[in-house]
Formats: C-alpha cells, sequence, structure tokens
C-alpha cells in the first residue's frame, strides 16, 4: 500500500478524503444499482460513515491518481451481535470515468489482508446480481457465492435480486 502503480497510488483515506469518497458513492446512489440507497449521503453523514470505522478499526482506503481520488474501499462490521464479531462486509466503489482499469482489484486485495490481520474469520459482500464488474472481481480474488435473495431490492421501477458471496480467511 502507499506504492504508486500505473500513476495510481492506494493508501489509507483520513478526513481530507471524505468529500471524494462521498462523490463517487453519490455518483452511484444516483445512476446505478450499486447500492440500495435513494439519497445522496450528506457531509454530516459521510462523516459519521467514516468515524465508525475507524472507532472500530475498519479500513477505508483511497486510490489515488495524481492529486485526485479515483475509488475507495472499506471494511465495515457485518453485524452489531457479538457472534458475528470476526465477520466484515466489503465495499468498493470506482468513479465512472475510471472503471475498468483494475482498480477494484487493487483496492480490494489490502482490504483483504487488513481483515486477515484484523483476526477476521471471513469477508462478506452483498452484490447487485446485474453488478457483473463486481461478481466476477470478487470472484477473482477468491470470493464464492454463498446465496441469492431474489428481489430484496427495489430501485429504478426495477426488482433487484442480491448476490451474497464470502471469503473465508
Amino acid at each position: 500500500m502507499g506504492q504508486a502503480t500505473g500513476g495510481v497510488v492506494i493508501r489509507t483515506a483520513d478526513e481530507r478524503d471524505l468529500d471524494a469518497i462521498r462523490a463517487i458513492y453519490n455518483h452511484a446512489v444516483v445512476h446505478s444499482t450499486c447500492t440500495a440507497d435513494y439519497e445522496p449521503r450528506g457531509e454530516a453523514a459521510q462523516r459519521e460513515w467514516f468515524a465508525v470505522r475507524a472507532a472500530g478499526g475498519y479500513p477505508v482506503l483511497v486510490a489515488q491518481r495524481d492529486d485526485q481520488v479515483v475509488g475507495w474501499s472499506a471494511l465495515s462490521p457485518y453485524h452489531a451481535r457479538v457472534g458475528y464479531r470476526f465477520t466484515a462486509e466489503d465495499s468498493v466503489y470506482i468513479a465512472p470515468d475510471q472503471q475498468g482499469r483494475g482498480l477494484g482489484a487493487r483496492l480490494l486485495t489490502p482490504l483483504i489482508d487488513a481483515a486477515a490481520r484484523m483476526g477476521l474469520h471471513a469477508v462478506v459482500g452483498g452484490i447487485d446480481s446485474e453488478n457483473v464488474a463486481s461478481l466476477r472481481l470478487h470472484a477473482r480474488l477468491g470470493f464464492v457465492e454463498v446465496g441469492r435473495f431474489r428481489q430484496v431490492i427495489t430501485k429504478f421501477d426495477r426488482w433487484l435480486d442480491v448476490v451474497y458471496v464470502q471469503r473465508l480467511l
């Protein structure tokens, strides 16, 4: 981490990155089914999101090209109940003009490594079944499909399935 490849540096995010992280996420909210959120995230909500991860020791990473954040990834607690404490959920979002350049793998790989260092046992993801790029990315990095919830999200006047993937560490 922190080493440039192809002009991109993957590094730990800090509070100065929150506006860029929020902009990338909000684009996905408005234009895609990558998230079930309907409303763009505000500044206060983004700061709270970041604080929760920091308090729990969950990493947030950014991909930076030149001086611009072009993608981000994060681990989040999977569930609040104590029995789930060794499982985390991953998120990976790439700026629209940077997709298809391998940034997803560059952001997800160090998250998996961080999860292992944290002593986690499993990393899971819930992916819209139409998000083929994310499904392929996770499969390439050793995640396997463990379930599918049919028509549990509605967005853009469509019912969407969620595919659950998991990687044991």
